[in-house]
């Protein structure tokens, strides 16, 4: 690597295998597990780190997405909500909330609709829903 080249961006989470799949809802295009990075976490959570160093999300079919943190609110218990969006692509945002090594997170990219779920036990879900048939909260 050069040195005036920028660093590559970290990975927010990775997938893994599936150890035990949860029965699809009929809102959720597709779905896999996936395990978070606590250094990416930890860089999120810092709500006075700027600029922030680059860090990316993967969602489905290998697409990378670099995030541009526009707002990170950071509290004394651990947690934080993280929003922005998603760089080189005209319609995307995502927030996310993290509590400790827990997260949840809503992203979308253009029509399309992601979220994150936490399962149980550190284990968590990346989700593509059908925006057309998720019910109302």
């Amino acid at each position: 690597m050069w040195a005036d080249e920028p660093p590559l961006p970290s990975s927010v989470w990775q997938s893994v295998p599936d150890q035990a799949p949860a029965p699809r809802k009929p809102w959720v295009l597709r779905d896999r597990a996936i395990t978070l990075n606590p250094q990416s976490l930890h860089t999120l959570q810092d709500a006075a780190a700027r600029p922030h160093p680059p860090v990316a999300i993967e969602l489905f079919d290998g697409t990378r997405y670099e995030l541009d943190i526009i707002s990170t609110i950071s509290r004394i218990n651990d947690s934080a909500v993280i929003r922005g969006l998603l760089k080189s692509t005209p319609h995307g945002d995502f927030t996310f909330f993290i509590n400790g090594s827990v997260m949840a997170a809503i992203i979308h990219v253009g029509e399309r609709l992601f979220t994150i779920e936490h399962v149980s036990n550190g284990h968590h879900r990346l989700l593509e829903l059908n925006p057309a048939t998720v019910p109302p909260d």
